[in-house]
């Protein structure tokens, strides 16, 4: 099996705190008490980057900082952690996008990922001045990729299509190594965009057997156009020494929610026009009840927060298991979250991708520093003998 690869989020939709920070996809976002500061979010990504994951996804909207500029604040702040940077076709022009691109993965040193975000409200979108409905926006989007992709090989690029038109346009400096681009979507048009254009499908936390639907069914849609595409799943965790330590931060972050607030995100939710977003709804059902959907993953973050709405709840060993379980029907990337997201970092980093290496799955991406002894000042620095005694 292939090294897993996991990443972390970047809490830039209200903030951070103990409890959930629900709203987004629509909905006004809460406060989590801890603002989303360059000093707060470079933590994160510090601690991330120390612990093993591989990026940091970042996320667009209205109800959130600008991606770009957070992380181009961020790579200043930290080594070799990458940025899985989410940004909307459309709203940018393919150019200025894939110059943008360029400028960020060769001054960051090659540590740019792009998460495209078609946009599933529209009612959002026309806060940008966007007024396309759905499928034109699927469309749009598909054809932003291929110009984008077109002139990263670094040749003049003439286009005249339903959505855009290019005249002559060559792009100086390419990013080296090209951006791998992510994407998700559950609808027909989301998925075909996937398999024509995509490096990685994200869905969000499903039962493993809802994925492993969407995995066979965009690689069908792949392998038709002689493509391949690797498969990531975007989940929320709580990992804990023990299961009932779990369970009881569930429990806590669960007590947390009103009933009020319940109703307020879940009625702007309903509005969404995503069938991803209407999947997680359909998960919890707006109730507190019955939220284990499958063994150790739990839907109560969806009852407040737009987008990924699942939970790994667990000790270490039975997350490892079911990290395993998804990898078993093709995901091999894993972006992930928890409240507080410092905290989650560590006990995820430590406990449960430990796990993971015993079991083969995963290796830090990045050597293990090694200690070396100081040489007092004016001293000469020790020589071995080459001569046997």
């Amino acid at each position: 099996m292939t090294d897993l690869k996991f990443h972390w989020f970047l809490p830039t939709n209200g903030g951070d705190g103990r409890q959930i920070v629900g709203g987004g996809h629509g909905t006004p976002a809460g406060s989590g008490g801890r603002p989303a500061s360059v000093a707060y979010l470079g933590q994160i990504a510090r601690s991330a980057e120390q612990l093993g994951f591989e990026a940091a996804l970042t996320p667009t909207g209205a109800w959130c900082e600008d991606a770009w500029i957070t992380t181009a604040m961020l790579s200043g702040v930290s080594e070799r952690l990458k940025f899985l940077v989410a940004f909307r076709p459309g709203l940018t022009s393919p150019f200025l996008a894939a110059q943008m691109a360029g400028t960020f993965q060769n001054l960051s040193g090659g540590r740019l990922l792009l998460n495209v975000v078609t946009g599933g409200e529209s009612h959002e979108q026309r806060m940008y001045g966007d007024f396309l409905d759905k499928d034109a926006r699927y469309e749009r989007c598909g054809e932003f990729l291929e110009i984008v992709r077109a002139l990263w090989s670094g040749k003049p690029v003439d286009l005249s299509g339903r959505h855009f038109q290019l005249a002559d346009a060559t792009l100086t400096q390419l990013p080296v190594p090209l951006p791998r681009v992510y994407f998700g979507g559950s609808s027909p048009a989301a998925l075909d965009v996937a398999a024509r254009h995509v490096d990685v499908y994200l869905t969000w936390g499903e039962p493993p057997a809802a994925v492993a639907e969407k995995v066979r069914r965009v690689r069908q849609l792949a392998e038709r156009r002689d493509r391949t595409v690797d498969f990531g799943l975007r989940v929320h965790v709580i990992a804990r020494d023990t299961a009932e330590e779990a369970w009881a931060e569930a429990d806590r972050l669960l007590a947390g929610i009103s009933e009020k607030q319940i109703r307020d995100v879940q009625t702007g939710l309903r509005r969404s026009e995503s069938e991803g977003q209407r999947r997680m709804l359909a998960l919890n059902g707006g109730t507190k009840d019955g939220l284990e959907i499958h063994p150790n993953l739990w839907a109560g973050v969806g009852l407040v927060r737009g987008g990924a709405g699942t939970a790994f709840v667990g000790s270490h060993q039975r997350v490892a298991d079911l990290v395993e379980e998804y990898a078993a029907v093709g995901i091999t990337e894993f972006v992930l979250s928890g409240y507080p997201h410092l905290e989650e970092a560590y006990r995820f980093g430590e406990g449960v991708l430990p796990e993971l290496t015993r079991r083969g799955l995963w290796r830090h991406p990045a050597p293990a520093p090694r200690s070396v002894s100081a040489v007092p000042f004016g001293a000469a620095a020790p020589v071995q003998s080459a001569v046997a005694s």
